[in-house]
Protein backbone atom coordinates (compact mmCIF):
# COMPACT_ATOMS: atom_id res chain seq x y z
CA UNK A 1 0.00 0.00 0.00
CA UNK A 2 1.37 3.40 -1.00
CA UNK A 3 1.88 6.48 1.09
CA UNK A 4 -1.25 8.30 2.25
CA UNK A 5 -1.43 12.07 2.47
CA UNK A 6 -3.97 14.40 4.00
CA UNK A 7 -5.25 16.77 1.32
CA UNK A 8 -7.98 19.35 1.83
CA UNK A 9 -9.77 17.40 4.53
CA UNK A 10 -9.33 13.86 3.21
CA UNK A 11 -6.82 11.04 3.33
CA UNK A 12 -5.83 9.82 -0.12
CA UNK A 13 -3.04 8.12 -2.00
CA UNK A 14 -0.19 10.51 -2.70
CA UNK A 15 -0.66 10.13 -6.46
CA UNK A 16 -4.21 11.51 -6.17
CA UNK A 17 -3.22 14.69 -4.32
CA UNK A 18 -2.71 17.45 -6.88
CA UNK A 19 -2.38 21.20 -6.43
CA UNK A 20 -3.90 23.55 -9.00
CA UNK A 21 -1.46 25.34 -11.31
CA UNK A 22 -3.38 28.49 -10.30
CA UNK A 23 -2.62 27.97 -6.60
CA UNK A 24 -0.90 31.08 -5.27
CA UNK A 25 1.40 28.91 -3.18
CA UNK A 26 2.88 27.71 -6.47
CA UNK A 27 2.58 30.96 -8.42
CA UNK A 28 3.85 33.32 -5.71
CA UNK A 29 5.07 31.30 -2.72
CA UNK A 30 2.03 32.58 -0.84
CA UNK A 31 1.59 30.28 2.12
CA UNK A 32 3.16 28.87 5.27
CA UNK A 33 4.50 25.51 6.38
CA UNK A 34 5.94 23.54 9.27
CA UNK A 35 8.36 20.63 9.44
CA UNK A 36 7.69 18.38 12.43
CA UNK A 37 9.19 15.12 13.71
CA UNK A 38 7.79 12.06 15.42
CA UNK A 39 9.79 9.58 17.46
CA UNK A 40 8.52 6.19 18.64
CA UNK A 41 4.94 7.24 17.81
CA UNK A 42 5.18 10.54 19.67
CA UNK A 43 5.00 13.84 17.78
CA UNK A 44 7.66 16.15 19.16
CA UNK A 45 6.29 19.56 20.22
CA UNK A 46 3.21 19.39 18.03
CA UNK A 47 1.55 22.25 19.92
CA UNK A 48 4.53 24.55 19.42
CA UNK A 49 4.63 23.77 15.70
CA UNK A 50 0.90 24.41 15.36
CA UNK A 51 1.27 27.68 17.26
CA UNK A 52 4.04 28.79 14.90
CA UNK A 53 2.13 27.74 11.78
CA UNK A 54 -1.00 29.62 12.81
CA UNK A 55 1.10 32.65 13.79
CA UNK A 56 2.71 32.59 10.34
CA UNK A 57 -0.70 32.29 8.69
CA UNK A 58 -2.09 35.13 10.78
CA UNK A 59 0.86 37.35 9.87
CA UNK A 60 0.11 36.95 6.15
CA UNK A 61 -3.67 37.06 6.74
CA UNK A 62 -4.20 33.50 5.57
CA UNK A 63 -7.27 31.66 6.86
CA UNK A 64 -6.24 28.01 7.08
CA UNK A 65 -9.88 26.99 7.40
CA UNK A 66 -9.18 24.54 10.23
CA UNK A 67 -8.65 24.96 13.96
CA UNK A 68 -5.35 24.04 15.61
CA UNK A 69 -6.97 20.96 17.11
CA UNK A 70 -8.44 19.87 13.79
CA UNK A 71 -5.10 20.22 12.05
CA UNK A 72 -3.25 18.51 14.92
CA UNK A 73 -5.72 15.63 14.77
CA UNK A 74 -5.16 15.43 11.01
CA UNK A 75 -1.41 15.07 11.61
CA UNK A 76 -2.02 12.14 13.98
CA UNK A 77 -4.53 10.60 11.56
CA UNK A 78 -2.04 10.73 8.69
CA UNK A 79 0.72 9.18 10.80
CA UNK A 80 -1.59 6.34 11.86
CA UNK A 81 -2.64 5.72 8.26
CA UNK A 82 0.99 5.33 7.20
CA UNK A 83 1.94 3.21 10.24
CA UNK A 84 5.11 5.21 10.81
CA UNK A 85 6.89 4.93 14.15
CA UNK A 86 9.44 7.63 13.30
CA UNK A 87 8.59 10.25 10.73
CA UNK A 88 9.17 13.65 9.25
CA UNK A 89 5.89 15.57 8.89
CA UNK A 90 5.36 18.46 6.49
CA UNK A 91 2.22 20.58 7.04
CA UNK A 92 1.53 23.14 4.31
CA UNK A 93 -1.18 25.79 3.96
CA UNK A 94 -1.26 27.83 0.75
CA UNK A 95 -3.47 30.73 -0.25
CA UNK A 96 -5.28 28.38 -2.61
CA UNK A 97 -6.30 28.62 -6.27
CA UNK A 98 -6.87 32.10 -7.67
CA UNK A 99 -6.07 33.89 -10.91
CA UNK A 100 -2.79 35.09 -12.39
CA UNK A 101 -2.88 38.34 -10.43
CA UNK A 102 -1.36 38.94 -7.01
CA UNK A 103 -4.65 39.78 -5.28
CA UNK A 104 -5.16 37.17 -2.52
CA UNK A 105 -8.88 38.01 -2.40
CA UNK A 106 -9.25 36.00 -5.61
CA UNK A 107 -8.26 32.86 -3.67
CA UNK A 108 -11.44 31.64 -2.05
CA UNK A 109 -10.12 28.74 0.01
CA UNK A 110 -6.73 27.66 1.33
CA UNK A 111 -5.08 24.47 0.15
CA UNK A 112 -3.99 22.39 3.15
CA UNK A 113 -1.99 19.18 3.00
CA UNK A 114 0.07 16.96 5.27
CA UNK A 115 2.86 14.62 4.16
CA UNK A 116 4.37 12.06 6.55
CA UNK A 117 7.48 10.24 5.41
CA UNK A 118 11.08 9.41 6.27
CA UNK A 119 13.83 12.00 6.04
CA UNK A 120 17.60 11.88 6.38
CA UNK A 121 18.99 15.36 5.94
CA UNK A 122 22.68 14.66 6.53
CA UNK A 123 24.85 11.50 6.35
CA UNK A 124 25.39 9.76 9.68
CA UNK A 125 29.17 10.24 9.55
CA UNK A 126 28.69 14.02 9.80
CA UNK A 127 26.93 13.59 13.15
CA UNK A 128 29.84 11.49 14.40
CA UNK A 129 32.75 13.44 12.91
CA UNK A 130 31.28 16.91 12.44
CA UNK A 131 30.31 18.91 9.38
CA UNK A 132 32.14 21.61 7.42
CA UNK A 133 30.06 24.60 6.33
CA UNK A 134 30.68 27.79 4.37
CA UNK A 135 29.59 31.38 4.82
CA UNK A 136 27.21 32.22 2.00
CA UNK A 137 27.40 35.34 -0.14
CA UNK A 138 23.58 35.31 -0.19
CA UNK A 139 22.29 37.36 2.72
CA UNK A 140 19.28 36.60 4.91
CA UNK A 141 16.11 38.58 4.25
CA UNK A 142 16.03 41.84 6.22
CA UNK A 143 13.45 41.74 9.05
CA UNK A 144 11.84 44.94 7.74
CA UNK A 145 11.18 43.15 4.43
CA UNK A 146 10.05 39.73 5.67
CA UNK A 147 9.35 39.06 9.35
CA UNK A 148 11.67 36.14 10.24
CA UNK A 149 8.97 34.68 12.49
CA UNK A 150 6.92 33.88 9.36
CA UNK A 151 7.82 30.41 8.09
CA UNK A 152 6.57 31.07 4.59
CA UNK A 153 6.89 29.24 1.28
CA UNK A 154 9.33 31.93 0.08
CA UNK A 155 12.65 30.11 0.43
CA UNK A 156 14.53 31.26 -2.65
CA UNK A 157 17.36 33.02 -0.82
CA UNK A 158 17.84 29.91 1.34
CA UNK A 159 17.93 27.79 -1.82
CA UNK A 160 20.52 30.05 -3.43
CA UNK A 161 22.69 29.73 -0.32
CA UNK A 162 22.20 25.96 -0.39
CA UNK A 163 23.40 25.91 -4.02
CA UNK A 164 26.52 27.79 -2.89
CA UNK A 165 27.11 25.13 -0.22
CA UNK A 166 26.76 22.18 -2.56
CA UNK A 167 28.92 23.89 -5.19
CA UNK A 168 31.61 24.25 -2.50
CA UNK A 169 31.32 20.56 -1.62
CA UNK A 170 29.58 21.10 1.71
CA UNK A 171 26.09 20.34 3.00
CA UNK A 172 25.21 23.66 4.60
CA UNK A 173 25.83 27.41 4.38
CA UNK A 174 25.69 30.09 7.03
CA UNK A 175 23.75 33.22 6.09
CA UNK A 176 24.61 36.68 7.37
CA UNK A 177 22.34 39.68 7.79
CA UNK A 178 22.61 42.57 5.33
CA UNK A 179 24.72 44.29 8.01
CA UNK A 180 27.09 41.31 8.16
CA UNK A 181 25.98 39.67 11.41
CA UNK A 182 25.66 35.89 11.85
CA UNK A 183 21.99 34.90 11.47
CA UNK A 184 21.31 31.23 10.64
CA UNK A 185 22.00 28.50 8.10
CA UNK A 186 19.74 27.65 5.17
CA UNK A 187 17.56 25.38 7.27
CA UNK A 188 19.06 25.39 10.76
CA UNK A 189 19.80 27.68 13.69
CA UNK A 190 23.41 28.04 14.83
CA UNK A 191 24.97 27.85 18.30
CA UNK A 192 28.49 28.52 19.53
CA UNK A 193 30.03 27.15 22.71
CA UNK A 194 32.50 29.58 24.25
CA UNK A 195 33.88 29.44 27.77
CA UNK A 196 31.14 27.05 28.87
CA UNK A 197 28.34 29.31 27.55
CA UNK A 198 25.96 28.75 24.66
CA UNK A 199 25.60 31.66 22.26
CA UNK A 200 23.00 31.96 19.48
CA UNK A 201 21.95 34.97 17.36
CA UNK A 202 18.85 36.94 18.41
CA UNK A 203 15.74 36.55 16.28
CA UNK A 204 15.52 40.23 15.41
CA UNK A 205 18.56 39.88 13.14
CA UNK A 206 16.47 37.75 10.77
CA UNK A 207 16.62 34.18 12.12
CA UNK A 208 13.55 31.99 12.39
CA UNK A 209 12.91 31.15 16.03
CA UNK A 210 13.44 27.39 16.02
CA UNK A 211 11.46 24.75 17.89
CA UNK A 212 14.57 22.58 18.27
CA UNK A 213 16.57 25.70 19.15
CA UNK A 214 14.17 26.39 22.03
CA UNK A 215 14.38 22.76 23.18
CA UNK A 216 18.19 22.94 23.26
CA UNK A 217 18.08 26.16 25.27
CA UNK A 218 15.75 24.49 27.80
CA UNK A 219 18.07 21.47 28.05
CA UNK A 220 21.11 23.71 28.51
CA UNK A 221 19.45 25.67 31.31
CA UNK A 222 18.62 22.43 33.11
CA UNK A 223 22.30 21.57 32.81
CA UNK A 224 23.11 24.97 34.37
CA UNK A 225 24.74 26.12 31.13
CA UNK A 226 24.36 29.84 30.56
CA UNK A 227 22.65 30.78 27.29
CA UNK A 228 23.13 34.11 25.58
CA UNK A 229 21.41 35.58 22.53
CA UNK A 230 24.03 37.81 21.01
CA UNK A 231 24.75 39.61 17.73
CA UNK A 232 28.00 38.18 16.35
CA UNK A 233 30.32 38.96 13.49
CA UNK A 234 31.75 36.00 11.53
CA UNK A 235 35.15 36.43 13.19
CA UNK A 236 33.68 35.28 16.50
CA UNK A 237 32.84 31.90 14.99
CA UNK A 238 36.50 31.01 14.61
CA UNK A 239 37.18 31.68 18.29
CA UNK A 240 34.50 29.27 19.47
CA UNK A 241 35.28 26.12 21.44
CA UNK A 242 32.47 24.28 19.67
CA UNK A 243 29.77 24.97 17.11
CA UNK A 244 26.60 23.11 16.20
CA UNK A 245 23.38 23.54 14.24
CA UNK A 246 19.82 22.75 15.31
CA UNK A 247 16.69 22.08 13.30
CA UNK A 248 13.69 19.78 13.15
CA UNK A 249 15.15 17.64 10.38
CA UNK A 250 18.81 18.07 11.38
CA UNK A 251 18.22 17.72 15.15
CA UNK A 252 21.68 18.66 16.55
CA UNK A 253 24.67 18.38 14.24
CA UNK A 254 28.24 19.48 15.11
CA UNK A 255 30.15 21.91 12.89
CA UNK A 256 33.94 21.46 12.84
CA UNK A 257 34.98 23.77 9.99
CA UNK A 258 33.69 27.07 8.63
CA UNK A 259 35.16 28.28 5.35
CA UNK A 260 37.81 25.56 5.79
CA UNK A 261 38.92 27.04 9.13
CA UNK A 262 38.90 24.62 12.06
CA UNK A 263 36.52 25.24 14.95
CA UNK A 264 37.90 24.30 18.37
CA UNK A 265 39.62 20.92 18.26
CA UNK A 266 38.20 20.16 14.83
CA UNK A 267 36.05 17.41 16.34
CA UNK A 268 32.56 17.37 17.91
CA UNK A 269 32.96 18.77 21.41
CA UNK A 270 31.73 17.49 24.79
CA UNK A 271 28.95 20.07 25.20
CA UNK A 272 27.55 19.26 21.74
CA UNK A 273 27.65 15.53 22.46
CA UNK A 274 25.95 15.98 25.83
CA UNK A 275 23.19 18.14 24.36
CA UNK A 276 22.62 15.60 21.59
CA UNK A 277 22.19 12.81 24.13
CA UNK A 278 19.80 14.88 26.24
CA UNK A 279 17.80 15.91 23.17
CA UNK A 280 17.37 12.31 22.00
CA UNK A 281 16.24 11.33 25.49
CA UNK A 282 13.71 14.18 25.46
CA UNK A 283 12.20 13.10 22.13
CA UNK A 284 11.60 9.59 23.46
CA UNK A 285 9.60 10.60 26.52
CA UNK A 286 7.52 13.60 25.37
CA UNK A 287 5.06 14.36 22.61
CA UNK A 288 1.53 13.68 21.39
CA UNK A 289 0.93 9.94 21.03
CA UNK A 290 -0.65 8.32 18.00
Amino acid sequence: MGLKVFFNGKLMNREMATVSIFDHGLLYGDGAFEGIRSYSRRVFRLKEHMDRLFASASAIRLDIGMTKKELSDAVLLTLKANKLDDSYIRVVATRGPGDLGLDPRKCRKATVFIITDKIKLYPEELYENGMPIIISKTRRNHPLCIDPRIKSLNYLNNILAKIEATSAGTEEALMLSVEGYVVECTGDNIFLVKGGRLITPPGELGALEGITQDAVIEIAKKRKIKVERKAMRPGELFKADECFLTGTAAEIIPVVKIDKKRIGSGKPGPVTRMLRQDFHALTKRTGAKY
